[in-house]
């Protein structure tokens, strides 16, 4: 198992974390010295053809208008008719099908676990791209084969116009500020919202490490009614002690101040928060993936015992908290003892000593037959 970068290029990941994460943009040359690509452009296709696998192409000149997006699965004539240049190939979630792909994401084992959102790979004929946008997320641009030119623009967000015609969020307006040509093993680091345009020199393969950070309108929205389920009918608006009302059809600074003050009592309930957190954190992108290989491993009582291991679904997704002692996975809370919930979160395997030291999780119905039960436990597969 591959260890946690300790440096981009000549920089420690602790001033990374300080000055760079979130904040601005990095280049970083032979990020991964030697870098052989895990995946030629032809399985990347491959993929494409599968149904149960999200891809997409981009032609810049389509046949329906500039910057055509075209949804997968596809057939080998697709690929076929399509022109010498200008397009380009995206697959999602690779790091759930390949294991040489999903060992990339312990390199980054530097941010949190329940951050990273997939890893997809886009391969694109000569002169292809996306055209220039932004994402509302992190994201790790490492250079597999070939040669790709990005372009970085300032800090956009909603209110930039966007080009008509087409489904994609194509900037109308981009002014690069800095432009840079990336060979094998470069990366890029982008923050969120920072416009971006990255252009095939010939065909190229680029791997996007992407990480997730649910909206604020998302949380408001579904963490008030976590919280509330926990407030009783009781609790209530109160103002004792304002001041007589001199404009009693007014609300008032202070009445706002007031609330803006309660509310930050009601939200005091960090347990509830962190069990809310945790789920939502933990959520599959692809829980029909997670839910192909349900009980797949009913007979792990028979299996573990004979030296085989449960490890976690490479489409599932876990972490764990220690107050109270909760083992999250694929969007649900479990109880659970905390060294057991440690130990799955960060080696993602069970093994027969880990039932005999934790007997608690093998009963009948318990933690491991729940989790079998709903794909997110299973044995290991071929590529694994």
């Amino acid at each position: 198992m591959a260890s946690p970068l300790t440096h981009l290029g000549d920089i420690p990941i602790k001033v990374f974390m300080r000055d760079y994460w979130q904040q601005k943009p990095l280049l970083i040359r032979n990020a991964f010295v030697d870098f052989q690509s895990p995946i030629s452009g032809e399985e990347l296709a491959g993929m494409a053809l599968e149904e149960t696998i999200e891809s997409r192409l981009v032609l810049e000149n389509g046949e329906g208008g500039p910057w055509e997006l075209r949804t997968g699965p596809f057939t080998e004539e697709d690929f076929l008719s399509l022109p010498p240049s200008h397009w380009t190939l995206l697959v999602q979630a690779v790091d759930q099908w390949l294991s040489e792909i999903a060992e990339l994401k312990e390199y980054f084992r530097f941010i949190p676990d329940w951050r990273l959102d997939d890893v997809m790979i886009s391969y694109a004929a000569d002169k292809g791209s996306v055209g220039p946008h932004y994402d509302h997320y992190d994201v790790f641009l490492l250079q597999a084969e070939g040669n790709r030119l990005w372009h970085q623009g300032p800090k956009v967000d909603e209110t930039n116009p966007r080009l008509e015609g087409t489904p994609l969020n194509i900037l109308k307006e981009f002014d690069a500020e800095n432009s840079w040509v990336l060979e094998p093993g470069d990366m890029l680091y982008l923050p969120p919202q920072y416009s971006h345009w990255g252009i095939a020199d010939g065909a190229c393969t680029t791997i996007s490490i992407g990480f997730r950070a649910p909206s604020a309108a998302a949380i408001l929205e579904d963490l008030a009614a976590e919280v509330a389920m926990g407030l009783p009918d009781s609790l209530r608006y109160t103002d004792a002690g304002a001041e007589p009302s001199t404009s009693p059809a007014e609300i008032d600074p202070s009445s706002v101040t007031r609330l803006q003050q309660q509310l930050g009592e009601w939200l005091k309930q960090p347990e509830k928060i962190a069990q809310w957190f945790g789920a939502v954190m933990t959520e599959a992108k692809y829980p029909d993936t997670v839910a192909l290989d349900a009980d797949d491993a009913a007979d792990w009582r028979e299996q573990l015992p004979q030296g085989l291991q449960l490890i976690l679904n490479p489409a599932s997704r876990v972490a764990f908290c220690r107050e109270p002692a909760t083992l999250f996975v694929d969007g649900e809370a479990f109880p659970a003892p905390i060294s057991f919930a440690e130990h799955f979160a960060k080696f993602h395997e069970i093994s027969w000593n880990n039932i005999e030291a934790f007997p608690e999780v093998a009963m009948a119905d318990g933690l491991v037959d729940q989790l079998v039960s709903q794909g997110t436990l299973i044995y290991p597969p071929e590529d694994f």
